[in-house]
């Protein structure tokens, strides 16, 4: 009798210590990916001040202003809509249910919300200095709400059987690690269709062909948005794996080193040239988040050479041949970059060049050409109905005085005109 009563005390204490141990890797999970929402979060100040250094000095309030809000315009659209569209998840349940797991699927909400949210503020950047500002936002919640989505959900939730034929016809499933494709290339491509049917800015090109050049108005605050983009990249990256137990060094080491090679080609390319330099690193991490989980560090370092060589001629390419004005080059960065990625993933991720395997090139080709459809027809039809039922451009008057002063009635230095 004795003997069954310590028995059951033994079985109620490994019981105990089973939901403890569960609890804590829970917890645990919570507060990584939590970490990971941050760190994201983060990059959106790296976002603003990389476009307020870029554009000129009478754009930048209107730059920082167009990120946050962006921002919560993302954050409304995401959680109502766009959520439950990718995952068929919704929040509308009582707070007691929204707690179960410590609240696991609220913080995952948040960390990819800050990937939905990048969306507008990468298309931000090329749509610069002579977007209307209302029908931006407007927009901004269609395409977080309806448009990244519906592709989410088919790259990242096995939506409409796409990711299962292609797993039968070519042996694995796109691969999309940490967003090259899913969020890059789409706000990339989109943000090519927002800045064709914008059009140029005013006095960039003349009827003789010449060029007027606008440079960065701030090399520093470009720095500063390249350095905090490319800390938080760590976050955007690494904690794709989204629980702690699934953490890989291999993620952070070939992020690092995809980071580092576009630097290097961006600074060689670009001949020293320091917005080239500063984007070089951005290059080189978009296009390693798709594969950074199953590659070798050496292909992650080809892969962001790359990149970097690829964004510095195809931005000097789409500017000054093409007279595409993407003010912050957010095609090249995001959309070529983003795709060259999810390619370099079916390549570098193959265990003949290193890689883990697992994954099918025809795969990565299908899935990124997938991306590239859709962003471009989402990119097209909201703008294009924007443009005309709205209007999305300033008029000529506003567009020479500023966005800043046109549609925020103040200056990034106010204490100029007010004679101080």
């Amino acid at each position: 009798m004795h003997r069954n009563s310590a028995s059951r005390i033994d079985a109620d204490q490994n019981e105990l210590k089973r939901a403890d141990m569960e609890a804590l890797k829970t917890s645990g999970d919570v507060l990584f990916i939590l970490l990971g929402a941050i760190m994201v979060l983060a990059m959106h100040a790296g976002f603003a001040f990389l476009e307020l250094g870029t554009v000129r000095k009478k754009n930048q309030v209107n730059a920082l202003v167009k990120i946050m809000a962006d921002f919560a315009v993302s954050t409304i659209a995401y959680f109502f809509i766009g959520y439950g569209i990718a995952y068929g998840i919704h929040f509308l349940s009582g707070a007691d249910q929204l707690l179960q797991k410590s609240g696991y699927e609220l913080v995952k909400f948040f960390f990819l919300l800050t990937f939905a949210a990048a969306i507008p503020a990468i298309i931000s950047g090329g749509i610069a200095e002579r977007a209307k500002f209302h029908p931006q936002l407007a927009a901004t919640f269609i395409l977080v709400g309806f448009v990244y989505p519906f592709f989410e959900g088919i790259a990242w939730n096995d939506h409409y059987g796409i990711q299962a034929w292609l797993a039968g016809s070519f042996g694995a499933k796109f691969h999309d690690f940490a967003g090259s494709v899913v969020v890059h290339a789409v706000g990339g491509w989109i943000g090519l269709a927002a800045v064709l049917m914008l059009g140029a800015r005013r006095g960039r090109y003349t009827k003789d062909g010449r060029i007027s050049a606008h440079p960065p108005s701030s090399i520093p605050f470009l720095a500063l948005g390249a350095w905090i983009l490319s800390v938080g990249w760590f976050g955007f990256n690494v904690m794709s794996a989204q629980t702690l137990s699934s953490i890989s060094g291999l993620v952070a080491v070939n992020s690092l080193m995809a980071m580092v090679g576009g630097i290097l080609a961006a600074l060689f390319a670009g001949k020293n040239d320091p917005g080239f330099l500063h984007n070089g690193p951005l290059a080189g991490l978009v296009a390693v988040c798709a594969g950074s989980d199953i590659m070798h560090p050496v292909g992650a370092l080809f892969t962001g050479i790359v990149a970097g060589v690829v964004f510095v001629h195809l931005f000097t390419i789409t500017q000054n041949k093409w007279k595409i004005d993407d003010v912050l080059g957010v095609w090249p960065l995001h959309g070529v970059c983003g795709a060259w990625g999810g390619i370099a993933a079916g390549i570098f991720g193959l265990k003949a060049l290193g890689g883990t395997g697992g994954v099918s090139f025809m795969s990565q080709l299908i899935g990124t050409l997938m991306g590239i459809g859709i962003a471009l027809a989402g990119g097209f039809a909201v703008y294009g109905l924007l443009k005309q039922f709205v209007g999305i451009r300033l008029d000529q008057e506003q567009e020479f005085n500023g966005a800043d002063l046109s549609i925020h009635n103040i200056s990034a230095t106010p204490e100029k005109e007010a004679g101080w």
